[in-house]
């Protein structure tokens, strides 16, 4: 794999998402939730799109989900991935809430379909980052 172009498509750790990424250190999906209204978001953002307050703490979530979404990349689109070719994408609707896109760390036997279970698995990047990625139920023992 192509370390440097891997880092490149990683955003910048900033004051803003600096906890999400201490969290997935940590091994920990951490989100921003409104302090005024409950809700959990992702991405992280000034203002909540449900209350807009700009008041929000960062939290531990479960790292559970289900599959709303996914695609096989077959395609080299990124340096970075052409070693990885196929890989999934999924779109995880987290138990809290929230729509979360990464890829999928494991290969489960069958087939996946809407409303799969998964969960968070935090898993060191190339550069050293640690990303969330997910796997399936099966897989997790679900």
């Amino acid at each position: 794999m192509d370390v440097a172009a891997y880092a490149k498509l990683l955003p910048d750790i900033t004051p803003r998402n600096k906890p999400f990424w201490d969290g997935c250190a940590a091994g920990e999906l951490r989100l921003q939730k409104c302090t005024e209204c409950g809700r959990y978001r992702f991405p992280d953002g000034p203002l909540c799109p449900e209350c807009l307050s700009s008041s929000a703490s960062w939290e531990a979530v479960s790292g559970t989900g289900t599959i709303w979404s996914w695609c096989t990349m077959h395609q080299k689109y990124f340096a970075a991935f052409a070693d990885e070719v196929p890989y999934r994408l999924v779109y995880v609707r987290l138990t809290e809430g929230p729509l979360v896109i990464s890829t999928l760390a494991d290969e489960p036997s069958e087939e996946l379909r809407l409303d799969q279970p998964v969960h968070a698995v935090f898993r060191p990047s190339p550069g050293g980052r640690v990303i969330p990625q997910f796997n399936t139920g099966a897989a997790a023992g679900m």
